[in-house]
């Protein structure tokens, strides 16, 4: 078996690949990765070691680059990670989104098509809902759920969902879509909420919070998405949506002062910013779909996924401090 994992060198693709190099060592893996701010070549030191890993440099909305790889690797499966997906990023450049986003996901759906149409899977976020209210916790997203898009990053993921949905319907192609909540954990990129928080609290730096900190996220450990994904892509139903979420929702408040608890480090170290536009208050998903078709369930709780989360940025802050010092040139 041969895999496709586009978006290898970020952060839940390089959780993916070591996930995938682990529990499948006969597997052949081919990541490919344009390397913008967010893909970093060293998050994949390990895995250069194994003989069933090899790392290709592009793009993915390069048609001829892609079609090339795509002739010469002969895949049976395409996961696709790669994307822009900074909320903030997103609403300072929308047309890098675009580009990446929508257009990079119809040249790998294309090369598929031409390719004997191979196994296409997408992975997308529970952005594309839209938000929920905070006084209604009896509301979950399901994949049922209308898409309401409240970001140029959600709105871009949104159209790639339905260009696969479209392709499948037109052209058989063989698809599944998976929406998750918002990860944590190892090999994160400095600017999400955790990795953050964790990096300026042990920095003795402000924590910058949104509004007051009210916002409410659904948090799913990366490991355990990784987990759903490779289910979803040997035993899913083709054509089909599988939400997956961590059933941990917690403030953005609660998130930051818990690592400070952690950190043994001070509240006063919050810093209340003004709100971004367009703010979603609340993501919470119902993964009872994963749950009841494919027996998938998280393993880690927030407590014990925030313990191995903030052990593993402690052990390894010669990765992250290279990183800041590449962002601050």
């Amino acid at each position: 078996m041969k895999l496709l994992i586009t978006g290898g060198a970020g952060f839940i693709g390089t959780n993916f690949v070591y996930y995938m190099l682990d529990k499948y060592p006969e597997y052949k893996l081919v990541c490919l990765d344009l390397l913008t701010y967010a893909g970093n070549l060293s998050n994949l030191d390990e895995a250069m070691k194994n003989k069933n890993f090899n790392f290709v440099k592009g793009d993915i909305a390069d048609r001829e680059f892609v079609y090339d790889l795509f002739s010469k690797e002969k895949f049976d499966i395409v996961i696709n990670f790669a994307a822009e997906s900074h909320v903030d990023r997103s609403i300072l450049e929308p047309e890098i989104f675009l580009k990446t986003n929508i257009l990079g996901t119809q040249v790998l759906m294309d090369a598929c098509r031409k390719n004997a149409n191979i196994r296409f899977h997408q992975v997308s976020t529970d952005e594309v809902y839209g938000d929920l209210p905070l006084d209604r916790k009896d509301l979950l997203f399901k994949e049922t759920t209308p898409i309401h898009t409240s970001s140029p990053y959600s709105a871009s993921k949104a159209g790639a969902d339905l260009l696969v949905q479209a392709y499948h319907r037109t052209f058989g192609l063989p698809v599944t879509i998976s929406r998750c909540s918002n990860n944590y954990g190892p090999y994160q990129f400095p600017e999400k909420l955790i990795p953050l928080m964790i990096i300026n609290a042990l920095s003795g730096k402000k924590l910058p919070v949104y509004g007051k900190g009210e916002n409410i996220r659904d948090w799913l450990y990366v490991d355990d998405h990784c987990s759903a994904i490779d289910l979803i892509i040997h035993k899913g139903k083709i054509g089909e949506v599988y939400n997956i979420g961590g059933n941990n929702e917690k403030t953005n408040m609660e998130v930051v002062k818990l690592i400070l608890s952690k950190l043994k480090k001070p509240e006063t170290l919050i810093n209340y910013v003004a709100d971004r536009l367009g703010h979603d208050l609340r993501y919470a998903i119902d993964p009872a779909k994963i749950t009841n078709e494919l027996n998938w369930k998280p393993k880690l709780n927030f407590k014990t996924g925030m313990d191995v989360t903030l052990d593993w940025y402690l052990e390894n802050a010669n990765w992250w401090q290279a990183i800041l010092k590449l962002k601050n040139k």
